[in-house]
């Protein structure tokens, strides 16, 4: 009888010790984590023509960064003198300008790969530029770019009110063109240090004016630039010292509302 009690005893501490064993390599096991249901993923945001087009500093091609290359003026340096002395556009063009491609390609020489992507596309994505150059990109693309636009948004025979699209467009954002030119006068005359002040498309498909700190392009933003201008100082100081609100209500002597017109028949085009 004896015997027959110590072999239960011992079976069930057996079968205790077995199940505890058993139990404690369950409670080991990692649980799966079961996301919630009302947790939804980011959205993406819907490209549209306006950030899809990489056109921006000629609308009908890509602009090269292959390396960049100074553009000519489509004009004699005192073909503006309506505006801007032949000497400030001569070194805003030949010095200023060039030191924005030479450093900009200068930059993009330790990088290869870079060089088969446009100046817009980086310009569009820098958080994928290597940080070491980021900011150099960031500055002197933007420079390229922003003044491949300038040289030709302006021309000796501009001025004027504006014509075609550009003109409608202008009078139902804005109210009258009047009223477009005083804002845009005013934001770029508030625009506190260097920068530029822009019309630009933005992804909702209307047209509005901002400002860019030093060197960025309204692309950067997901904005397309229609028009835009210079308000650094070395874009007017020689003639009009600390006078940039003369400096600006003079600059629409020069607009080229043709080539405006032309950037804005590009952007509201399907991409």
């Amino acid at each position: 009888m004896m015997i027959i009690r110590k072999f239960w005893r011992q079976k069930s501490i057996l079968f205790l010790t077995g199940f505890f064993l058993i139990s404690l390599l369950f409670a080991c096991q990692r649980v799966p984590i079961v996301e919630s249901q009302t947790s939804t993923a980011t959205p993406v945001a819907e490209e549209t023509a306006t950030t899809q087009l990489t056109a921006v500093a000629y609308p009908d091609k890509e602009l090269s960064a292959s390396p960049a290359q100074l553009p000519k003026l489509p004009y004699a340096y005192n073909a503006l003198e309506k505006a801007i002395d032949a000497e400030t556009m001569k070194l805003h063009h030949d010095r200023h300008h060039a030191a924005y491609v030479k450093n900009l390609n200068a930059a993009l020489q330790k990088y290869p790969e870079l060089q088969n992507k446009s100046v817009e596309a980086m310009l569009r994505d820098l958080n994928s530029i290597p940080e070491d150059i980021r900011e150099t990109v960031r500055n002197n693309g933007g420079g390229h770019l922003n003044h491949t636009i300038l040289w030709q948004i302006m021309s000796p025979n501009g001025g004027g009110e504006p014509t075609g699209d550009i003109a409608q467009q202008i009078n139902q954002t804005f109210g009258s063109f009047d009223a477009f030119k005083k804002q845009f006068n005013e934001e770029g005359g508030n625009r506190f240090g260097s920068g530029w002040v822009w019309l630009v498309r933005n992804p909702q498909n209307q047209l509005q004016i901002v400002t860019t700190p030093n060197q960025d392009s309204p692309i950067a933003d997901g904005l397309y630039p229609i028009m835009g201008n210079d308000v650094w100082e070395h874009a007017y100081y020689l003639r009009y010292q600390n006078r940039r609100a003369e400096y600006l209500n003079n600059w629409w002597n020069v607009v080229n509302w043709s080539e405006i017109n032309r950037r804005l028949q590009s952007v509201s085009q399907p991409a």
